[in-house]
């Protein structure tokens, strides 16, 4: 079957008791068993639950992986990998990335006396350099966040395999619909589904989804031990985004390479980050590893002051000022003072993340009203 028939069929059979076509949300916190010492499928809704199940099974699916586990947030599933460490151990991670994996891995992590370092994993050959004898594993982004950077996933896979270490791919920009990591050699991805998973701005969730069951199980088990599971309207949400995923994902990608393009003919915008464009020097690897799409984030710096750039973001009227991405409705930000403020000045400085850069989650809305909006509030923003 197609992507988009699995994204609406498998894992959502119609329910057996009433045959309804969408499967119940199943509220239960827990679940009466056969006898003492015998286990039905579902005792307890941490250990697992049917709404919850339903959303990994379709997940895992999508991902070509042998499991998912779904967790209260993308940050719960970051942690549960983090967890697979022990202490003395090393991670690598690529310097392109959320600021909440940031704070993680730079300020928590190093209390259990796990060191983390971050070097540019598009150049593949420094980042080789960084990996060292105790790197147990390599965490990427592609297209990185915020600055858009594209790795190399089968070339990172090889590379962490050939050290002995685990390859984690944060797939949040891409979705399953562009990328799946677990086909070129990742053995985890990971989806913030608040993003395109959920795709509506209503429901707080991540996912992990792996491809060896030994894996999976050691994750089951920090999650069931650490309780950050997803809840069921949680779960029954994410389902039903994954339904008009791929359409989404599809139509969000063709207004964002219309409005990279009119970006990067702009005088007044400079510096545009878009997978998409050929002039960005992670373009040919995109082609091998995206398919249909470069994603729907755009980055990019105003030439403009900092105060200019605040109002610039302040003033558009269709696109709203937030946090968060992969939503219907277009979202615009300030990495520099709001998705990625956890990283001290200097190392916003050294990756590249200035005060002039705006981030942009383009949405459903029609690519020329977004470039009318954008324009309008360049022009108050320059008055």
């Amino acid at each position: 079957m197609h992507f988009r028939t699995r994204a609406i069929h498998v894992g959502q059979e119609p329910d057996s008791a009433t045959g309804a076509v969408v499967p119940p949300i199943h509220l239960a916190a827990t679940y009466v068993q056969p006898a003492v010492g015998q286990w039905g499928p579902y005792d307890y809704s941490r250990s697992g639950n049917p709404t919850r199940k339903v959303f990994e099974t379709t997940l895992a699916d999508l991902e070509s992986g042998c499991g998912a586990l779904a967790f209260s947030s993308g940050m719960a599933a970051i942690h549960a990998v983090m967890m697979l460490l022990e202490p003395g151990d090393h991670v690598l991670a690529s310097w392109d990335l959320y600021g909440g994996t940031y704070r993680l891995l730079h300020r928590i992590l190093s209390r259990n006396k796990i060191e983390a370092t971050f070097a540019p994993s598009d150049n593949l050959e420094r980042f080789a350099q960084a990996i060292r004898p105790n790197t147990r594993l390599i965490w990427i982004e592609t297209p990185g966040n915020p600055l858009l950077s594209i790795t190399d996933i089968a070339a990172c896979a090889q590379l962490a395999h050939q050290h002995g270490a685990l390859l984690g791919v944060d797939s949040t920009f891409a979705t399953p619909v562009l990328t799946r990591p677990l086909e070129l050699g990742a053995d985890i991805v990971m989806h913030s589904a608040t993003k395109y998973l959920g795709g509506h701005s209503d429901v707080l969730g991540g996912a992990l989804v792996v491809r060896d069951p030994e894996l999976l199980q050691r994750l089951w088990t920090i999650q069931n031990a650490t309780g950050g599971v997803m809840a069921p309207l949680e779960a029954f949400l994410c389902s039903r985004g994954l339904k008009t995923l791929e359409l989404r994902v599809r139509e969000q990608c063709q207004t964002a390479s219309i409005l990279a393009q009119r970006l990067a003919e702009h005088p007044r915008f400079r510096r545009v980050y878009y997978p998409g464009l050929p002039t960005h020097p992670g373009y040919a690897i995109a082609c091998r590893q995206m398919h249909g799409g470069f994603g729907a984030m755009i980055s990019f710096e105003l030439d403009s002051t900092p105060e200019q750039a605040k109002r610039f973001v302040q003033s558009t009227q269709i696109i709203q000022l937030a946090v968060s991405l992969g939503a219907v409705e277009s979202l615009i930000e300030l990495p520099a003072l709001m998705s990625h403020a956890s990283y001290e000045p200097a190392e916003r400085a050294a990756r590249g993340i200035s005060d002039c850069l705006v981030r942009l989650s383009v949405g459903l809305e029609h690519p020329d009203d977004l470039w009318n909006d954008l324009t309008q509030a360049l022009q108050k923003a320059l008055e």
